[in-house]
């Protein structure tokens, strides 16, 4: 189900709200929107859980004010959506960007509410190389993307998209996830791959304390395996859980390890199925 969520004066945020039971929040990634997680929104409920995905600003069917694409805003807009649905104990779960932007809501917000967190593919410590951090994708190779979003951005989605999943996918499965990275607008699209490319979550790790779960694909392209190794050296009580078929999408490359590994973690009393 669908809400409108205000997040800051003139700013509402799409939220899908499916199921009841322990919540469990999902912040997408870039340039996508909660729509890539479809499969856990009719997963979760089936196993007693509330499936919670949040359309960054810019992004899916949420609304694309010109400023507010950092980190520290993104996360503010988590915790309106958070304090709006009055959430107190869920688990956090990033994928990529959104990774990225769980890790500052943990920082900057003091893991309010969050008893869980997990990050799958996510750009931490940081998404782009600098100086003292050899690890992540050359800053000028973001600057072409970026480039490129302004002359063709639906050539750009393609060729990102080919980078995203080590298994080959089906035409109409492209064509899909192109259709969800093409509603987003344009300017949050850029607007939030410049952040991307700038921000640095080195000192949010470690100011995480609640369980942590690092999903890695281990043939991923575009977060690769050394930023989840970097991370589980950064965040106290972290599990590494090691994708050996999947690049950056595990969820679609090996989707039975995914969703047994997210439901054993979101609801750890419970004995998990074989999916």
């Amino acid at each position: 189900m669908g809400k409108r969520i205000e997040v800051e004066p003139g700013v509402k945020l799409n939220v899908e709200d499916v199921g009841q039971g322990d919540p469990v929040v999902f912040l997408h990634g870039w340039p996508a929107s909660s729509r890539m997680f479809e499969y856990q929104a009719m997963l979760l409920p089936r196993h007693g859980l509330r499936f919670v995905g949040i359309d960054f600003r810019g992004f899916g069917k949420s609304d694309a004010p010109w400023e507010g694409y950092g980190y520290d805003r993104m996360a503010d807009d988590v915790r309106a959506v958070v304090d709006a649905l009055g959430l107190e104990r869920f688990t956090l779960v990033g994928f990529s960007m959104g990774g990225a932007i769980a890790a500052r809501y943990m920082h900057r917000h003091h893991e309010h509410g969050a008893a869980r967190l997990m990050l799958a593919g996510a750009a931490v410590p940081r998404f782009t190389q600098t100086s003292g951090f050899a690890d992540g994708t050359p800053a000028q190779q973001v600057d072409k993307m970026l480039d490129d979003a302004h002359k063709d951005r639906p050539a750009m989605v393609e060729a990102f998209g080919k980078l995203f999943a080590a298994k080959t996918p089906s035409p109409p499965f492209a064509q899909w996830m192109g259709s969800i990275c093409l509603e987003s607008s344009a300017h949050g699209t850029v607007r939030a791959m410049e952040s991307l490319r700038d921000e640095d979550l080195r000192q949010d790790l470690p100011a995480i304390t609640v369980p942590t779960a690092l999903l890695q694909g281990m043939k991923d392209k575009i977060c690769p395996p050394e930023l989840a190794e970097r991370a589980h050296e950064l965040v106290r009580h972290a599990e590494l859980h090691r994708f050996e078929e999947s690049g950056h999408a595990m969820l679609f490359d090996e989707p039975a390890k995914f969703n047994e590994t997210l439901l054993a973690f979101a609801k750890p009393d419970a004995a998990v199925p074989r999916l």
